[in-house]
């Protein structure tokens, strides 16, 4: 059983990780906006703090076993793109001050690669209205993380499309930087739930170092 600080536990991606995390038996601290919309479970403790308190969050993880980032400032925030520039890195921060060695992140799709030399965020395929947030997380990934050499830290990348209506099959494949293409749809898509199974694998059997992996049917 490992004793985890989950960041986001609320929002769409971090509910389906804390729920992954509570029903394998894991001790989790949710460090969240509003702790009342989180389940009641023993092993769940919930803080409610800001994640740009670098010094708040670094004590809230000492002594843990690893740092779980869901964090999103929300698809309908205008300020999306400032918030995840500046709170991204604090986040990186905190983890390295608190003296916890691994953090694992629920990273974009956008810096995939469709085809050589080509990713999603350039394709065309990413709408407009979500452009700024879609690009801020990949270069925070490629101009920040990607430099971290001290923390050991993974950016897990969902595959294109979350299905509305998914289940937890338990069956997908895994792969580095190019997107997962389902061969039968011809479409990149995960549910929530199968990209939380393999979140929590990878913090029990660490797979991956330093490195951002991705997922898909």
């Amino acid at each position: 059983m490992a004793n985890v600080v989950l960041i986001g536990a609320t929002g769409f991606v971090g509910s389906a990780v804390l729920n992954e995390l509570l029903s394998r038996g894991h001790k989790v601290t949710a460090v969240v906006r509003n702790a009342t919309k989180l389940p009641k479970n023993d092993n769940l403790t919930a803080v409610e703090e800001d994640v740009a308190n670098v010094d708040a969050l670094a004590n809230i993880a000492k002594g843990k076993d690893a740092v779980i980032s869901a964090y999103n400032p929300g698809w309908g925030n205008p300020d999306i793109k400032r918030l995840t520039e500046e709170n991204y890195p604090k986040i990186v921060e905190a983890v390295k001050k608190s003296g916890v060695g691994r953090l694992l992140i629920v990273g974009g799709a956008g810096t995939l690669f469709v085809k050589p030399g080509l990713r999603v965020v350039d394709s065309g395929a990413i709408p407009a209205e979500i452009m700024d947030a879609v690009r801020s997380l990949g270069d925070f990934y490629l101009n920040y993380l990607t430099k971290e050499h001290d923390l050991d830290w993974v950016f897990f990348s969902p595959a294109g499309a979350f299905d509305e209506k998914g289940e937890r099959t338990g069956k997908f494949r895994l792969g580095k930087d190019d997107l997962i293409i389902d061969p039968v749809t011809n479409s990149s898509h995960i549910s929530v739930q199968d990209y939380a199974v393999a979140m929590v694998d990878e913090l029990e059997k660490p797979a991956h170092h330093k490195e951002r992996f991705t997922i898909g049917y």
